[in-house]
């Protein structure tokens, strides 16, 4: 295994997975701002899943989003 290209690549994943969460967040707390749904003083719970099935891998993370 080259440990050089191994990092790069999780780096890469990593940073899509992120651009894209980051994204998809403020287009759904905009939409919820928008509607009433929230108010924008909040803190919104958070749940993500990493997944690799082919290793065995499920790792949950939870967290929280303070809109304030």
């Amino acid at each position: 295994m080259d440990q050089e290209t191994f990092n790069i690549s999780i780096r890469k994943f990593l940073k899509m997975v992120g651009v894209s969460s980051q994204r998809e967040i403020e287009q759904a707390v905009q939409k919820s701002l928008q509607s009433g749904k929230l108010k924008g003083g909040e803190s919104v719970p958070v749940k993500c899943t990493l997944e690799i099935p082919s290793l065995g891998v499920r790792v949950p993370f939870d967290g929280e989003i303070r809109l304030e």
